[in-house]
């Protein structure tokens, strides 16, 4: 059986797809593969997320925002969408989750902290869903 694959997309693929894309990788590892994108792609990722995420270990200083592609959507099992309305594509036999949170763009660290958090729960339900799949 191929790895499961996983797309995270949010608007600026700045903060929440950035957050779960390397929440996933660090606990399911090579797993599954793990992919994040944008409808709209800021040019550099949020510095307060950056922070937020060094606090629990996990360093996505060197990540970029990638726009978001048909390619990707069609490459990945299941898409997880984070407030990207209808700019995400939908290709039929793909498993979509969304997952409403809030958008951590223009905040501190202090308020990037609970949406890093409710993140990480989430993806920790979903690595214990792959496994047991």
């Amino acid at each position: 059986m191929s790895r499961p694959s996983v797309l995270f997309v949010c608007v600026h693929n700045a903060g929440r797809s950035q957050m779960a894309a390397a929440f996933l990788t660090h606990l399911a590892g090579d797993r599954v593969e793990v992919r994040s994108a944008g409808s709209a792609p800021a040019d550099t990722v949020n510095p307060s997320v950056v922070q937020a995420m060094k606090e629990v270990g996990i360093d996505i200083s060197q990540e970029t925002p990638k726009v978001l592609t048909m390619d990707a959507v069609q490459a990945s099992d299941v898409v997880i969408t984070m407030g990207c309305g209808d700019a995400c594509p939908f290709f039929p036999g793909k498993r979509y989750l969304d997952w409403t949170l809030e958008d951590p763009a223009g905040q501190g660290v202090e308020a990037v902290r609970p949406i890093r958090d409710e993140i990480e729960r989430r993806v920790r339900g979903l690595v214990d869903e792959i496994a047991a799949a």
